[in-house]
């Protein structure tokens, strides 16, 4: 014990040392949501941590709400060193190449939060993390949102009712499959331009965790909310590995440290500013909120199964039988 002691005090010694030294190392995280939401909250709180930990070595500064970099441009600028740290939606990895990501974008394959976390605590979540080196990224951790519902400005109660439906979607090749398995049309836009386009008609409707519909405002020009709940929406923290890699080693223990407290963190409050949202979507009584039957949500599951299995080519079958391994999901008994 001694020994441990002595060697954390080194340790905080040093980063000490360092922070009186020199300026502070300044990390810049860029997302695209606002502050209240579950990743907006956690960037802050990995902000905190990360400072204290780190005695003043480190000084992180958050930009949300797409102010330094938007949904296009923030991987780019990753790559580039211009940023730090992000934490896009897993949808966005299938465009850089690492199509292991988009399995997370299949409808229903996760049946909660249990289930998904079997995969993102998991080897096969580390595995899919591991994909991203090549690339020069460096994958921290898995942080929640939430499971989506479908918006429209008409009633959402069958598959079939969002047939011929302009759709917005992030860009991802399996929500692009999902959209045409419903029969409605796909469109990739940034999340930023979200709320306008549904508020002059450009687009008829979305799919989103609720804190993101409600802090994004989109629930006042959507009439109809569905709690469906048929795909998942997360995010991958990551940095450039060239820079993570050259971090004084002392500084990178206690950044880790801060990572999983903050990621901890992020998928305690997940669920919970979820449910906050959907309470105040409810109380503002602009959007109609439907609750599907069990029946209507196997319709539902039923229409969108065959998504799972054109993926495959594009995804790969190993990986998403491995997945339905670990959550016990099989589809052939819809």
């Amino acid at each position: 014990m001694k020994i441990r002691a002595l060697l954390l005090g080194l340790i905080a010694a040093g980063i000490t040392a360092t922070a009186a030294a020199a300026d502070p190392i300044v990390i810049k995280f860029s997302h695209v949501v606002a502050t209240d939401t579950p990743k907006g909250k956690a960037a802050e709180k990995f902000k905190e941590l990360a400072e204290k930990y780190t005695s003043g070595a480190v000084k992180v500064e958050v930009y949300a709400n797409s102010t330094l970099y938007k949904d296009k441009e923030e991987m780019e600028a990753l790559q580039l060193g211009a940023v730090q740290l992000l934490a896009p939606s897993l949808a966005k990895f299938g465009p850089l190449g690492v199509r292991e990501f988009e399995a997370f974008d299949l409808p229903y394959i996760f049946d909660g939060y249990a289930d998904l976390h079997k995969v993102t605590t998991g080897p096969v979540g580390q595995m899919m993390l591991s994909k991203l080196e090549a690339k020069g990224i460096k994958g921290l951790a898995f942080w929640d949102n939430g499971f989506k519902s479908f918006s429209a400005n008409s009633p959402i109660k069958t598959p079939d009712d969002l047939k011929g439906k302009k759709m917005r979607i992030q860009s991802s090749k399996v929500l692009e499959e999902q959209m045409r398995e419903l029969k409605s049309l796909p469109q990739v836009m940034a999340f930023s331009e979200v709320y306008q386009a549904l508020q002059t008609g450009v687009v008829d409707g979305t799919e989103n965790p609720h804190s993101n519909l409600y802090t994004q405002k989109m629930h006042e020009v959507q009439k109809n909310v569905t709690l469906t709940e048929h795909g998942y929406l997360g995010y991958a923290v990551i940095t450039n590995k060239k820079f993570w890699d050259g971090l004084p080693s002392a500084v990178r223990t206690e950044l880790e440290k801060a990572m999983v407290e903050s990621t901890e963190y992020a998928n305690t409050i997940a669920k919970e500013e979820n449910d906050k949202a959907l309470a105040a979507v409810r109380a503002s009584g602009k959007t109609e909120v439907y609750q599907l039957t069990p029946a209507e949500k196997l319709a539902f599951k039923k229409a969108l199964a065959p998504v799972h299995k054109k993926m495959e080519s594009r995804i790969g079958a190993d990986l998403i039988q491995s997945i339905y391994k670990e959550t016990g999901f099989d589809p052939s008994k819809l």
